[in-house]
C-alpha cells in the first residue's frame, strides 16, 4: 500500500522525499519489503525516531501512553507509523489488541486514529488481573505476572482521555475475543502483546477471519525477547511453519500482513 497523499509528513522535503521513494511497494513473499526495510532501518540505525521526536502528534500521543505501558519508544515509533502512512485510509475499521496492561499503548493508537480523523475502533483485550496459567517448560513469565492493573483502573483512565473510540475488554482472551471480533469492523491491525505460548497461539489464530480483505497487520510484540521464546515458539510453529508467513519487519517487532499480498 503507498502512502496515504492526505497525511504530511513534518519533517523536512528531502526525508519527505525519501520516505516516500523508498517505501513504494515491493512485494516480495506476500509482503512488503521495501515498506518493511525503510520502517526497521531507519528505526534501528537511522535517526527516523529522532526525527519522529518532532511530530507533535507523536509526542502528545507518547504523553498519554506515558506510565501505562511497556512498549518501548521505538515499537510505539513504528505502530505510529503504521498508522500514519501504511494503514487503509478509507471506510470503518478496528485495532484490537491482545495484551493491554495498563491501557497506555491502546489509548497511544486511539489517539493517533483519531487526530487523523481515521475511522478505527481501537478494542484493548486483557485479564486486567495479571497473566493466566503458563507453561513453564517454555514461558518464563509466570500467573499472576503483571497483575498491577484493573479494570476499574484502566476504565478510568479511558475516561480521563476522552477517546470514545478506545474500549476496554476484560477476561480471559478465550472469552471474549469472539464476542469482539464478530461485532466490531474489520481489523485492519492486530498488536499482539502476550508473552506466553497459549496466548498468542489464541490471538493469532482467533484473528485470521476478522481481519481486513484488503489486507491488514500483525504485530507481535514480545517473541523476540529473551523472556518470552513461549511467544517466539507460537510463531514458528503457527505463522511461519504452518501459514508459511514472511515477515516483513523484524525490527522492532515481527510484522506480518495477512492475507499475504499479491
Amino acid at each position: 500500500m503507498q502512502l496515504n497523499d492526505r497525511r504530511e509528513w513534518d519533517i523536512g522535503a528531502r526525508d519527505r522525499y525519501y520516505l516516500w521513494t523508498t517505501s513504494q511497494k515491493n512485494i516480495v513473499a506476500g509482503r512488503d519489503a521495501g515498506s518493511g526495510n525503510f520502517r526497521a532501518w531507519g528505526l534501528e540505525f537511522g535517526d527516523l525516531l529522532s526525527q519522529l521526536e518532532g511530530d507533535k502528534l507523536f509526542e502528545e500521543a507518547i504523553r498519554i501512553a506515558r506510565g501505562r505501558t511497556l512498549v518501548t519508544r521505538q515499537k510505539l515509533a513504528n505502530l505510529f507509523l503504521l498508522l500514519k502512512y501504511w494503514l487503509p485510509s478509507s471506510g470503518p475499521g478496528s485495532i484490537v489488541e491482545f495484551g493491554a496492561y495498563r491501557g497506555g499503548c491502546a489509548a497511544f493508537m486511539a489517539f493517533v486514529a483519531n487526530e487523523l480523523g481515521l475511522q478505527i475502533e481501537v478494542y484493548a483485550l486483557d485479564s486486567f488481573s495479571g497473566m493466566p496459567t503458563t507453561n513453564p517448560d517454555i514461558d518464563l513469565h509466570k500467573g499472576g505476572d503483571f497483575r498491577d492493573t484493573s479494570f476499574l483502573d484502566v476504565v478510568d483512565f479511558g475516561k480521563e482521555t476522552g477517546l470514545v473510540n478506545l474500549h476496554f475488554v476484560p477476561g480471559l482472551f478465550e472469552d471474549t475475543a469472539q464476542g469482539v471480533l464478530k461485532t466490531c469492523p474489520p481489523v485492519i491491525l492486530a498488536h499482539i502483546d502476550c508473552d506466553i505460548y497459549s496466548s498468542v497461539a489464541y490471538a493469532y489464530d482467533v484473528l485470521k477471519r476478522y481481519i481486513f480483505e484488503g489486507g491488514g497487520y500483525l504485530v507481535f510484540d514480545d517473541p523476540l525477547f529473551g523472556s518470552c521464546l513461549g511467544a517466539f515458539q507460537a510463531v514458528e510453529e503457527l505463522v511461519i511453519r504452518r501459514d508459511c508467513l514472511s515477515a516483513e519487519q523484524v525490527f522492532p517487532h515481527l510484522v506480518y500482513r495477512y492475507p499475504p499480498m499479491l
